[in-house]
Protein backbone atom coordinates (compact mmCIF):
# COMPACT_ATOMS: atom_id res chain seq x y z
CA UNK A 1 0.00 0.00 0.00
CA UNK A 2 2.69 2.53 1.01
CA UNK A 3 4.34 1.87 -2.26
CA UNK A 4 1.68 2.15 -4.32
CA UNK A 5 0.53 5.70 -2.43
CA UNK A 6 4.23 6.78 -3.31
CA UNK A 7 4.03 5.57 -6.79
CA UNK A 8 0.57 7.85 -7.49
CA UNK A 9 1.91 10.89 -5.81
CA UNK A 10 1.64 14.39 -7.73
CA UNK A 11 -0.44 12.15 -10.83
CA UNK A 12 -3.93 12.22 -12.28
CA UNK A 13 -4.63 9.14 -10.17
CA UNK A 14 -2.89 10.90 -7.11
CA UNK A 15 -5.76 13.69 -8.01
CA UNK A 16 -8.28 11.58 -8.24
CA UNK A 17 -7.54 9.34 -5.11
CA UNK A 18 -6.91 12.72 -3.11
CA UNK A 19 -10.24 14.00 -3.97
CA UNK A 20 -12.03 10.43 -3.04
CA UNK A 21 -9.68 10.51 0.07
CA UNK A 22 -10.98 13.77 1.40
CA UNK A 23 -14.51 13.82 0.55
CA UNK A 24 -14.26 10.25 2.61
CA UNK A 25 -12.69 12.17 5.28
CA UNK A 26 -15.64 14.41 5.42
CA UNK A 27 -17.90 12.08 5.55
CA UNK A 28 -16.18 10.27 8.45
CA UNK A 29 -15.04 13.31 10.40
CA UNK A 30 -18.59 14.37 10.73
CA UNK A 31 -19.83 11.21 11.90
CA UNK A 32 -17.01 11.34 14.82
CA UNK A 33 -18.02 14.87 15.49
CA UNK A 34 -21.95 13.68 16.38
CA UNK A 35 -20.20 10.46 18.63
CA UNK A 36 -18.00 13.27 20.77
CA UNK A 37 -21.13 15.52 20.56
CA UNK A 38 -23.61 12.38 21.42
CA UNK A 39 -25.43 11.39 24.26
CA UNK A 40 -22.18 11.46 27.04
CA UNK A 41 -20.35 14.11 28.17
CA UNK A 42 -17.89 15.18 25.33
CA UNK A 43 -14.67 14.72 27.76
CA UNK A 44 -15.26 11.10 28.36
CA UNK A 45 -16.33 10.36 25.05
CA UNK A 46 -13.16 11.77 23.59
CA UNK A 47 -11.62 9.87 26.39
CA UNK A 48 -12.90 6.71 25.46
CA UNK A 49 -11.87 7.49 21.58
CA UNK A 50 -8.18 8.16 22.43
CA UNK A 51 -7.38 5.00 24.77
CA UNK A 52 -9.02 3.07 22.17
CA UNK A 53 -6.89 4.68 19.32
CA UNK A 54 -3.98 3.98 21.27
CA UNK A 55 -4.26 0.41 22.32
CA UNK A 56 -6.06 0.04 18.75
CA UNK A 57 -2.08 1.47 16.92
CA UNK A 58 0.34 0.33 19.18
CA UNK A 59 0.70 -2.98 17.89
CA UNK A 60 0.60 -1.58 14.29
CA UNK A 61 3.50 0.85 14.97
CA UNK A 62 5.11 -1.86 16.83
CA UNK A 63 4.73 -4.54 14.43
CA UNK A 64 3.66 -3.70 10.93
CA UNK A 65 5.18 -0.26 9.92
CA UNK A 66 8.84 0.83 9.90
CA UNK A 67 9.82 2.65 13.13
CA UNK A 68 10.66 6.19 12.68
CA UNK A 69 14.25 7.66 12.80
CA UNK A 70 16.17 10.60 13.69
CA UNK A 71 14.36 13.69 13.14
CA UNK A 72 11.06 11.70 12.24
CA UNK A 73 10.14 11.29 15.75
CA UNK A 74 10.45 14.87 16.18
CA UNK A 75 7.94 15.26 13.35
CA UNK A 76 5.12 13.19 14.99
CA UNK A 77 5.93 14.78 18.74
CA UNK A 78 5.78 17.96 17.24
CA UNK A 79 1.64 17.04 16.63
CA UNK A 80 1.34 16.76 20.05
CA UNK A 81 0.27 19.97 21.42
CA UNK A 82 -1.24 21.36 18.57
CA UNK A 83 -3.54 18.33 18.40
CA UNK A 84 -4.17 18.53 22.30
CA UNK A 85 -4.95 22.23 22.59
CA UNK A 86 -7.19 21.35 19.33
CA UNK A 87 -9.25 18.45 21.48
CA UNK A 88 -9.60 20.71 24.44
CA UNK A 89 -11.38 23.28 22.30
CA UNK A 90 -13.62 20.94 21.06
CA UNK A 91 -14.69 19.79 23.85
CA UNK A 92 -14.90 23.34 25.58
CA UNK A 93 -17.21 23.99 22.74
CA UNK A 94 -19.55 20.86 22.47
CA UNK A 95 -19.80 21.40 26.25
CA UNK A 96 -21.78 24.76 25.64
CA UNK A 97 -23.05 24.88 22.47
CA UNK A 98 -25.42 22.46 20.28
CA UNK A 99 -23.71 20.15 17.65
CA UNK A 100 -25.03 22.48 14.09
CA UNK A 101 -23.93 25.79 15.55
CA UNK A 102 -20.29 24.60 16.49
CA UNK A 103 -19.50 22.34 13.93
CA UNK A 104 -19.65 24.47 10.98
CA UNK A 105 -17.93 27.43 12.11
CA UNK A 106 -15.34 24.99 13.55
CA UNK A 107 -14.68 24.09 10.18
CA UNK A 108 -15.82 27.27 7.80
CA UNK A 109 -12.86 28.66 9.67
CA UNK A 110 -10.05 26.56 8.83
CA UNK A 111 -10.09 26.12 4.62
CA UNK A 112 -8.88 30.07 4.11
CA UNK A 113 -6.10 29.86 6.80
CA UNK A 114 -4.88 26.20 5.36
CA UNK A 115 -5.26 27.86 1.80
CA UNK A 116 -2.32 30.54 3.04
CA UNK A 117 -0.58 27.71 5.16
CA UNK A 118 -0.77 25.82 2.31
CA UNK A 119 0.95 29.02 0.21
CA UNK A 120 3.39 29.51 2.76
CA UNK A 121 4.66 26.23 3.70
CA UNK A 122 3.97 24.29 0.17
CA UNK A 123 4.18 26.88 -2.49
CA UNK A 124 0.77 26.17 -3.43
CA UNK A 125 -1.91 28.67 -5.33
CA UNK A 126 -5.46 29.04 -6.03
CA UNK A 127 -6.94 30.19 -9.54
CA UNK A 128 -9.32 33.12 -9.17
CA UNK A 129 -11.86 30.81 -10.05
CA UNK A 130 -11.41 28.45 -7.36
CA UNK A 131 -10.95 31.53 -4.90
CA UNK A 132 -14.54 32.47 -5.65
CA UNK A 133 -15.38 28.77 -4.76
CA UNK A 134 -14.20 29.32 -1.54
CA UNK A 135 -16.21 32.39 -0.83
CA UNK A 136 -19.42 30.19 -1.84
CA UNK A 137 -18.53 27.57 0.46
CA UNK A 138 -17.95 30.16 3.39
CA UNK A 139 -20.74 31.86 2.61
CA UNK A 140 -22.87 28.40 3.71
CA UNK A 141 -20.68 27.11 6.25
CA UNK A 142 -21.28 30.55 8.25
CA UNK A 143 -24.82 30.80 6.78
CA UNK A 144 -25.34 27.74 7.69
CA UNK A 145 -24.09 28.68 12.05
CA UNK A 146 -25.66 31.67 12.02
CA UNK A 147 -29.30 30.41 11.24
CA UNK A 148 -28.52 27.87 13.81
CA UNK A 149 -27.92 30.62 16.33
CA UNK A 150 -30.98 32.11 15.43
CA UNK A 151 -32.91 29.19 15.64
CA UNK A 152 -31.92 26.74 18.31
CA UNK A 153 -33.32 27.09 21.90
CA UNK A 154 -30.99 24.79 23.29
CA UNK A 155 -28.11 26.08 25.98
CA UNK A 156 -28.63 30.13 24.45
CA UNK A 157 -26.83 31.39 27.46
CA UNK A 158 -23.69 30.08 26.09
CA UNK A 159 -23.71 29.51 23.07
CA UNK A 160 -21.64 32.85 22.45
CA UNK A 161 -19.25 31.45 24.19
CA UNK A 162 -19.30 28.30 22.54
CA UNK A 163 -19.29 30.17 19.31
CA UNK A 164 -15.70 32.09 20.28
CA UNK A 165 -14.30 28.74 21.41
CA UNK A 166 -14.96 27.08 18.13
CA UNK A 167 -13.45 30.35 15.89
CA UNK A 168 -10.31 29.46 17.79
CA UNK A 169 -10.72 26.13 17.20
CA UNK A 170 -11.24 25.96 13.80
CA UNK A 171 -8.01 28.02 13.69
CA UNK A 172 -5.79 25.21 14.78
CA UNK A 173 -7.74 23.14 12.07
CA UNK A 174 -5.68 25.09 9.95
CA UNK A 175 -2.19 24.88 11.73
CA UNK A 176 -2.76 21.02 12.57
CA UNK A 177 -3.67 20.43 8.68
CA UNK A 178 -0.59 22.59 7.38
CA UNK A 179 1.41 20.60 10.10
CA UNK A 180 0.66 17.37 9.47
CA UNK A 181 0.47 17.54 5.65
CA UNK A 182 4.49 18.87 6.59
CA UNK A 183 5.32 15.79 8.46
CA UNK A 184 3.42 13.09 6.63
CA UNK A 185 5.39 14.36 3.34
CA UNK A 186 9.07 14.64 4.97
CA UNK A 187 8.28 10.72 6.23
CA UNK A 188 9.28 8.15 3.32
CA UNK A 189 6.29 5.60 4.76
CA UNK A 190 3.08 7.76 5.48
CA UNK A 191 1.58 4.46 7.63
CA UNK A 192 4.52 5.19 9.76
CA UNK A 193 3.56 8.49 10.81
CA UNK A 194 -0.36 7.74 10.82
CA UNK A 195 0.56 4.80 12.90
CA UNK A 196 2.43 6.47 15.39
CA UNK A 197 0.60 9.86 15.52
CA UNK A 198 -2.17 7.45 16.81
CA UNK A 199 -0.18 6.43 19.46
CA UNK A 200 1.29 9.30 20.73
CA UNK A 201 -1.11 12.06 19.90
CA UNK A 202 -4.06 10.05 21.64
CA UNK A 203 -2.36 9.94 25.56
CA UNK A 204 -3.70 13.27 26.66
CA UNK A 205 -7.51 13.43 26.49
CA UNK A 206 -7.54 9.94 28.62
CA UNK A 207 -5.85 11.65 31.28
CA UNK A 208 -8.18 14.28 31.32
CA UNK A 209 -11.08 12.03 30.97
CA UNK A 210 -9.86 9.49 34.14
CA UNK A 211 -9.79 12.78 35.94
CA UNK A 212 -13.28 13.76 35.13
CA UNK A 213 -14.90 10.12 35.57
CA UNK A 214 -13.25 10.41 39.26
CA UNK A 215 -15.67 13.38 40.01
CA UNK A 216 -19.03 12.75 37.78
CA UNK A 217 -22.12 11.60 40.44
CA UNK A 218 -23.31 10.35 37.59
CA UNK A 219 -21.58 8.04 35.01
CA UNK A 220 -22.31 6.53 31.86
CA UNK A 221 -22.75 3.00 31.45
CA UNK A 222 -19.32 1.62 31.09
CA UNK A 223 -20.02 -0.69 28.32
CA UNK A 224 -21.56 2.23 26.31
CA UNK A 225 -18.24 4.40 26.85
CA UNK A 226 -15.96 1.50 25.21
CA UNK A 227 -18.10 1.01 22.87
CA UNK A 228 -18.27 5.05 22.03
CA UNK A 229 -14.21 4.83 22.22
CA UNK A 230 -13.66 1.80 19.69
CA UNK A 231 -16.64 2.88 17.24
CA UNK A 232 -14.73 6.52 17.45
CA UNK A 233 -11.51 5.17 16.84
CA UNK A 234 -12.45 3.35 13.29
CA UNK A 235 -14.07 6.17 12.34
CA UNK A 236 -11.06 8.42 13.34
CA UNK A 237 -8.36 6.44 11.67
CA UNK A 238 -10.75 6.59 8.46
CA UNK A 239 -11.28 10.28 8.81
CA UNK A 240 -7.70 11.57 9.75
CA UNK A 241 -5.92 8.59 7.88
CA UNK A 242 -8.07 9.58 4.79
CA UNK A 243 -7.27 13.64 4.84
CA UNK A 244 -4.08 12.64 4.95
CA UNK A 245 -3.52 10.75 2.75
CA UNK A 246 -5.17 13.50 0.54
CA UNK A 247 -2.61 16.24 1.35
CA UNK A 248 0.69 13.72 0.52
CA UNK A 249 -1.16 12.92 -2.83
CA UNK A 250 -2.19 16.09 -3.96
CA UNK A 251 -2.69 19.94 -2.72
CA UNK A 252 -3.11 19.93 0.43
CA UNK A 253 -5.84 23.31 0.34
CA UNK A 254 -7.92 21.30 -2.39
CA UNK A 255 -7.81 18.27 0.31
CA UNK A 256 -9.00 20.98 3.21
CA UNK A 257 -11.59 22.27 1.28
CA UNK A 258 -13.18 18.86 0.27
CA UNK A 259 -13.07 18.22 3.68
CA UNK A 260 -15.35 21.31 4.67
CA UNK A 261 -18.30 19.40 3.19
CA UNK A 262 -18.42 17.51 6.17
CA UNK A 263 -20.31 20.39 7.33
CA UNK A 264 -22.80 19.40 4.71
CA UNK A 265 -22.91 15.67 6.69
CA UNK A 266 -22.81 16.90 9.59
CA UNK A 267 -26.37 18.96 9.57
CA UNK A 268 -28.16 15.58 8.01
CA UNK A 269 -26.82 13.86 11.11
CA UNK A 270 -28.02 16.31 13.36
CA UNK A 271 -30.47 16.21 12.14
CA UNK A 272 -31.26 12.20 11.89
CA UNK A 273 -29.74 11.02 15.03
CA UNK A 274 -29.23 14.18 16.92
CA UNK A 275 -33.05 15.13 16.47
CA UNK A 276 -31.63 19.04 15.59
CA UNK A 277 -34.20 20.50 12.88
CA UNK A 278 -33.63 21.22 9.38
CA UNK A 279 -35.51 22.94 7.10
CA UNK A 280 -35.82 24.44 3.41
CA UNK A 281 -32.77 27.17 4.82
CA UNK A 282 -30.86 25.51 5.93
CA UNK A 283 -30.54 22.81 2.72
CA UNK A 284 -29.99 25.83 1.07
CA UNK A 285 -27.01 26.32 2.48
CA UNK A 286 -25.61 23.27 2.60
CA UNK A 287 -25.95 23.42 -1.05
CA UNK A 288 -23.59 26.14 -1.19
CA UNK A 289 -21.49 24.57 0.71
CA UNK A 290 -21.11 21.39 -1.74
CA UNK A 291 -21.38 23.80 -4.80
CA UNK A 292 -18.09 25.76 -3.52
CA UNK A 293 -16.27 22.72 -2.92
CA UNK A 294 -17.43 21.33 -6.36
CA UNK A 295 -16.21 24.68 -8.05
CA UNK A 296 -12.72 24.41 -6.09
CA UNK A 297 -12.05 21.20 -7.17
CA UNK A 298 -13.37 21.69 -11.03
CA UNK A 299 -11.15 24.84 -11.16
CA UNK A 300 -8.34 23.45 -10.11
Amino acid sequence: MSEWITSIEGTEAGHTAAMVLALLAAFLHAVFGSLQKGRIDPWISRGAIDTAQVVTALPIALFLVPWPVGHEWLLILGALPIHFVYKLGMALAYSRGAFTVVYPVVRGMGPVFTVFGAWIVFGETFTPVQWLGVLVLLSGIFGLALYNLRTIEVARDTLVPALGLAAGTGGLVALYTTYDAYAIRAIPDPFTFLAWFFVICSVDMPVLAALRWRRMTERPDIGHVVRIGFTGAIIAFGSFGAVMLATRLDKVGEAAILRETSTVFAAVIGWLVLKETVGPRRITLMTLIALGAVIVELAG
